[in-house]
């Protein structure tokens, strides 16, 4: 990988990694329209690492006051009703998904899914799922005036079960083209919750695994260090931080009045451009593949 890749590679990260059109297959999808190598789910699963860096510093604050109440709420009963103690609870939960299907599925992970028909196929499925889910929070906010309009829940209201269809959701994620605030985005609007409460919650939800993986896939890789090229790696991670941060700030501003119909639009757009370029043999389903 060249320093010019890297960089690329840390942008794409950085640009998609929070909004609702999958940075997994935007990194697939840019070193297959380039003519690089696939970088892989561990180069992925590292550079997820500075954008997940972006969401510690941003939400520091929220964090910060999530683990300090849940701690002590291990110890002192009176803080276990704190709305902060409860969340403590309900990302960790709502983590037990990803985690057991993560390693249950890891081959495939690094392999299969990483096709590119799956990938169109995803971007196209989960993308008209986001914009049903889309256009049934606006007929609540447009007419929740009226009393056969529900009215849309926050983080107080979130419960067990919800975090456990929001951590399914995020599992989701772990197939390329998903998209993991796409899934848990979806997710959490199907459920009735506002954007702003789904998005918050979707951050949260991603430290933990995010962190894990890109620890998990250090690990292997320093059993097999050849498998890496580092100092590329490093590089795009830097890059995918200081993009993501920037990312971040936008995406909360855009969805307190923002339809993410555009996010849907370009994710079919793109998902029906690859089976064309596929279907016309202008694209291998296996383009940029190790060996391929």
């Amino acid at each position: 990988m060249s320093w010019f890749e890297s960089l690329i590679l840390g942008l794409v990260q950085g640009l998609t990694e929070f909004l609702p059109i999958s940075s997994s297959a935007h990194l697939r999808l840019t070193a297959a329209f380039a003519g690089w190598h696939d970088p892989g789910a561990a180069f992925t699963a590292i550079t997820q690492i500075g954008t997940e860096a972006a969401v510690l510093i941003y939400f520091r604050k929220d964090i910060a006051k999530i683990i300090s109440t849940w701690f002590r709420s291990l110890y002192t009963k009176a803080l276990r009703s704190e709305q902060e103690a409860k969340m403590g609870w309900l990302v960790i939960v709502g983590s037990i998904p990803i985690g057991v299907l993560g390693l249950a599925f890891k081959d495939q992970i690094e392999g299969p899914f990483r096709d590119l028909r799956l990938i169109a196929t995803t971007l196209i499925v989960m993308g008209l799922v986001l914009g049903f889910a889309d256009r049934l929070a606006a007929r609540d906010e447009e007419g929740g005036r009226h009393r056969a309009i529900r009215e849309r829940k926050t983080l107080k209201e979130l419960g067990v079960k919800d975090g456990l269809i929001f951590g399914l959701c995020q599992a989701m994620a772990l197939i390329p083209g998903v998209s993991r605030s796409g899934a848990t985005l979806s997710g959490g609007l199907l459920l009735g919750f506002t954007r702003e409460a789904a998005a918050r919650y979707s951050f949260l939800l991603a430290i933990p695994a995010v962190l894990a993986s890109g620890l998990f896939e250090i690990k292997d890789v320093m059993e097999d260090p050849g498998h890496i090229e580092w100092p590329q790696t490093v590089f795009a991670t830097v890059v995918a931080f200081l993009i993501g941060y920037a990312v971040i700030a936008w995406f909360m501003k855009f969805i307190s009045s923002k339809s993410f119909m555009p996010f849907v639009i370009y994710r079919v757009l793109l998902g029906i451009l690859l089976f064309v370029l596929i279907g016309m043999g202008v694209l291998s389903p296996h383009a940029g593949e190790s060996g391929g």
